[in-house]
């Protein structure tokens, strides 16, 4: 993909995700623009990517690019796809980043514009372990198919799933980590306070999650029985309370992003 230029309508997270993971591929396209509203998000993105060119208030620059990869919020998609259709190359693909809109609603927004692709990204994508679900429109042949992946590829696993699930996997896999970055850090604290070095925390507390879901997910034991495994349950008590909250708090979030 080193031939094709890229094109972030949002400099925000997501466009430092995806470059962090190309960067460290060595998968970096020669040319790459950034557009946003937000002049700290474009310095932001500039220092850590100094070769990256940023356009303040100008989707134009972002859009005419071979690659335009839309990294908004649902609420601010509607302006920029008016903003940025008269500008879209004619065999220029855009991926959406975003859940909620569909790539029947964003053709719609772009004036009939269907060279699309939706991918949800997961922070992952910054060390190139990212899972990022994708969907492609009818209107990309096998290659160019192919020629996408490639490049998704440097930031992880990139499944090409239905689009009616793409919502499901943003509450799951794109927001997953926030649910349990904070418990793995705080076992990390707590693992140098007990006496560890600080490497000898993070490897144990890394390796002890890596296990933990390859035995969840890979022993061929049932889900009871694995939790089963160990007598001493410290968190027992609150368990209920935990899966409670998860339930409370996601599923109103998946109907949202649905709705």
């Amino acid at each position: 993909m080193g031939e094709k230029t890229l094109g972030f309508v949002g400099a925000g997270r997501v466009a430092r995700i995806i470059l962090g993971g190309l960067e460290k591929a060595g998968q970096m396209p020669a040319k790459i623009v950034a557009s946003d509203t937000n002049p700290e998000a474009l310095k932001r993105l500039q220092s850590g990517f100094p070769a990256v060119r940023t356009e303040l208030n100008n989707n134009r620059e972002a859009a005419v690019q071979d690659l335009v990869l839309l990294g908004l919020h649902p609420p601010a998609i509607a302006g920029a796809l008016a903003e940025i259709k008269d500008f879209l190359k004619p065999d220029a693909i855009l991926i959406s980043l975003a859940p909620k809109l569909s790539i029947a609603r964003l053709t719609e927004g772009l004036g009939g514009f269907g060279r699309i692709v939706r991918m949800i990204p997961n922070a992952a994508s910054i060390v190139g372990k990212g899972y990022n679900p994708v969907v492609f429109s009818g209107m990309l042949h096998r290659e160019e198919k192919a020629e996408i992946q490639a490049l998704l590829g440097a930031l992880g696993k990139c499944p090409e799933v239905a689009e009616d699930k793409l919502e499901a996997y943003a509450v799951i896999t794109a927001m997953g980590p926030t649910y349990l970055w904070f418990q793995l850090h705080e076992l990390r604290n707590l693992a140098e306070s007990f006496g560890m070095s600080a490497g000898e925390a993070d490897t144990g507390v890394a390796e002890m999650a890596a296990g933990t879901i390859s035995t969840l997910f890979g022993s061929g034991m049932a889900p009871a029985e694995v939790m089963d495994l160990i007598p001493v349950k410290p968190l027992g008590e609150e368990e209920s309370h935990i899966t409670a909250m998860y339930r409370e708090r996601l599923e109103p979030l998946y109907k949202k992003l649905k709705n």
